[in-house]
């Protein structure tokens, strides 16, 4: 049987669904009405924080796919923010891991972030032998439950496997890439059209799934980590054009030049929008796809049309 945190959040809802079609499953949320109850379903009330007891919950598990996790918080009012991510992200991980290798749990499989690796390239994507250079308390805390869970894998014999995305997109995504499709349908014109040069890796939830539950169970993955995306990187004005094409909205893009855009995101104080708009992330998998034979089942242009025709059949019952 495998045990599933996040169960109700965007990427772990699409991994219960996948997870369904082949295996037991048992999953563990704070608020356990949160999932839909189904019979071949085994739900338990719990909390990622330390001190939590999970006994009772581990009894007849194989694997854990943990994806449960304090992201990022758009109005965040904590004083000390690392603080408050590492007693979930870091603290209340381990106190699962530990159990979890105590009870006998044979492999855990703990969903990170490229941002353990930093928040731009400059030319040369992010391989697995990239050095670690978080940005954010989010990526800090993710960082350092990464070291403290190849520690305890080396100490225990619990085999853990990681997992780095960049950014996910797919059907009801929240964050950036709803906003960005909720613009191009208006036809509002974006002043995006001269941001050509950068690059971007993303990965569509679909292909981040399947990794995933490839990790589970392949001889191969244990004790590694995996940088995962769709193998194929866009410059925003790309993105965009194919975005647009997707919703059968086309792009109305101006070309405003990117010193430009950047020198307005940091008059207004927003100067981290135009990172992400005008700067590059790329991530190389060959490392994943040699190790574990493994290619993303979707392309980019088939993630865009799923995730454009979810948003606009939204749309409509709104």
């Amino acid at each position: 049987m495998i045990l599933l945190t996040g169960a109700s959040g965007f990427v772990g809802q699409a991994i219960l669904a996948a997870l369904e079609q082949r295996c037991s499953i048992r999953v563990a949320l704070r608020n356990p009405d949160s999932v839909s109850p189904r019979s071949c379903l085994d739900v338990r009330e719990a909390f990622i924080q330390p001190g939590q007891d999970w006994a009772g919950i581990l009894e007849g598990i194989s694997g854990i796919v943990h994806c449960a996790a304090r992201v990022h918080v758009m109005r965040e009012h904590a004083i000390d923010t690392l603080s408050e991510f590492r007693v979930v992200n870091v603290e209340g991980t381990l106190c699962l891991a530990r159990q979890a290798a105590q009870s006998g749990v044979r492999r855990f499989v703990f969903i990170s972030s490229i941002g353990v690796n930093g928040g731009e390239t400059h030319g040369k994507p992010f391989t697995i032998d990239s050095e670690v250079a978080p940005h954010t308390p989010y990526a800090v805390s993710k960082s350092e439950a990464e070291t403290e869970l190849r520690r305890l894998a080396s100490e225990s014999g619990m085999e853990v496997v990681i997992v780095r995305p960049p950014l996910v997109y797919g059907p009801n995504a929240p964050g950036n890439f709803s906003s960005l499709m909720k613009w191009l349908t208006s036809g509002v014109p974006l002043p995006l059209g001269g941001v050509t040069r950068n690059k971007r890796s993303f990965v569509y939830l679909e292909n981040l799934v399947d990794l995933i539950v490839t990790c589970i169970d392949h001889t191969a993955a244990a004790n590694k980590t995996f940088l995962v995306s769709d193998d194929e990187d866009l410059s925003t004005a790309e993105l965009l054009r194919r975005m647009g094409s997707a919703l059968g909205r086309p792009a109305r893009l101006l070309p405003v030049p990117p010193r430009l855009l950047r020198l307005g995101a940091s008059l207004i104080g927003k100067p981290d929008i135009a990172q992400r708009l005008c700067g590059s992330l790329q991530v190389d998998i060959s490392h994943t796809k040699d190790v574990l034979g493994w290619r993303p089942p979707f392309s980019v242009d088939e993630g865009l049309k799923r995730t454009a025709e979810a948003y606009l059949a939204s749309r409509k019952v709104a």
